[in-house]
């Protein structure tokens, strides 16, 4: 890293002994008054003592720390019901399966005939004899099959 990127003009070429000696404000970014404001809140003065600043040292171990931390329980549970809400709506999704060739639905289902499959097909079926005179759907469904055998 160059150094002379992150202090002040006035600062370029000193070495790492001089610069925890200069003043806070030898850092890029802090003016006088930023300094000045330091000075009363912590009684810092150097680059130095801000970096030994409990409160500096504090922030940096939380940062440090945080990167490296465990998922909560709450933040595991989470993340394991979106994966299987995930994996149920796209199953494909699983790279292992994809890879081995393995699918989750190895033959698809055949075409069930919705009229006739329904919970209510009796009361349809005699609905339609009494306004129609016969069964409209066993009708319109032979006409489709005399349709296909052409």
């Amino acid at each position: 890293m160059n150094i002379d990127t992150i202090v002040d003009n006035a600062f370029h070429g000193k070495d790492f002994r001089a610069l925890v000696d200069a003043p806070v404000s030898a850092l890029c970014g802090v003016s006088a008054e930023d300094a000045a404001a330091l000075k009363q809140a912590f009684g810092v003065t150097t680059i130095g003592q801000f970096a030994d600043l409990k409160f500096v040292k504090w922030a940096v171990a939380i940062k440090t720390l945080a990167t490296a931390e465990c998922d909560s329980k709450e933040q595991t549970a989470k993340e394991t019901l979106l994966d299987d809400a995930v994996e149920m709506t796209f199953p494909a999704s699983d790279p292992i399966s994809v890879d081995a060739g393995i699918t989750r639905i190895e033959v698809p289902p055949e075409m069930v005939a919705a009229a006739s499959d329904h919970q209510h097909h009796a009361a349809i079926t005699e609905r339609n004899q009494e306004a129609v005179g016969h069964d409209a759907i066993a009708s319109s469904a032979g006409r489709r099959e005399e349709s296909g055998k052409s």
